[in-house]
């Protein structure tokens, strides 16, 4: 299957096309019209209107800034931030990606997607260490230990996938990290102790990249606003192209694209950073439960 894309025939949506759809959506409703009057100002389909407002279509400038015409929306900020991420969707879609190598990224592919165009992460993890923070082997037991392949090559392959994401953090266009940890997740055995040891020594380097910022929150804080799941919070370099946030279930990733949503998230973020270790620390903590195994 490699070097096929798997979505070939399929009607794609993604996650800034449902948000850009689901915004025109609104703005027609409030004005009391049609998708068929949308139809007549671009000389479209109504078919293609509705394919528009499901995300399942890129839209051209001209298209948004026709709609926004037609709802009587000129505000150039609300404009721009939907040019914004019309063109941040057009490229999601047409990046000819090297994760299209391979089907065992199925059901994270449009997260993989967004990491590639996006700028900056801002993850909260509770029990393991985030992807583009993974050495081989620690990714390795997490896919032994979650059972979801049985064929050792699959395993080999989602290995290599997870490596090859971690292109982002060095490069010409770094990606900015800010990963924000559990202290269990520095003590959880994953794959045994020399796997952990190797794994503390990675975390503990790359922490060390300018891009990179790493703070374990300790067990001594007790409760915090953290504790109900992780999730991670997706930026982007067009002015208003608002975040979103992706947030791991057991059967799917559940995509909250809401500025609502965002605001919420990138708050409880910031609270959750407060109470952890500074960077510098977070480090030393690093290196001294390292020492211990």
């Amino acid at each position: 299957m490699a070097g096929t894309d798997p979505n070939r025939g399929k009607t794609i949506t993604t996650v800034l096309g449902r948000r850009l759809g689901g915004e025109l959506l609104r703005m027609r409703e409030t004005r009391g019209l049609r998708q068929s009057h949308a139809a007549e100002a671009l000389t479209a389909s109504v078919t293609k209107v509705a394919k528009m407002e499901r995300g399942q279509v890129p839209m051209r400038d001209p298209d948004v800034r026709a709609l926004c015409h037609l709802y009587g929306e000129n505000d150039e900020t609300v404009v721009g931030k939907l040019l914004a991420l019309a063109k941040a969707d057009r490229d999601r879609r047409k990046a000819k990606g090297w994760w299209n190598q391979y089907p065992q990224l199925a059901a994270q592919i449009e997260y993989v997607a967004l990491e590639d165009i996006a700028t900056e992460l801002r993850t909260w993890q509770l029990s393991f260490v985030p992807g583009l923070l993974q050495t081989a082997d620690y990714a390795r037991a997490l896919a032994v230990g979650n059972g979801a392949w049985e064929d050792l090559d699959e395993i080999e392959t989602f290995v290599e996938a997870r490596m090859a994401r971690q292109a982002r953090l060095t490069g010409e266009r770094p990606l900015q990290l800010w990963a924000l940890l559990h202290e269990a997740v520095l003590r959880q055995l994953v794959g045994g102790r020399a796997v952990m040891r190797a794994q503390l020594e990675h975390l503990s380097d790359m922490a060390r990249l300018p891009n990179v910022h790493v703070q374990v929150v300790p067990f001594i804080v007790g409760a915090h606003p953290g504790m109900t799941c992780a999730f991670t919070v997706v930026s982007f370099a067009e002015a208003g192209a608002a975040d979103v946030v992706q947030v791991d279930t057991l059967s799917t990733k559940l995509w909250l694209e809401s500025e609502t949503d965002a605001a919420h998230h990138n708050a409880t973020f910031d609270r959750i950073a407060r109470l952890g270790l500074a960077h510098s620390n977070s480090v030393r903590l690093i290196d001294s439960v390292r020492k211990e195994m």
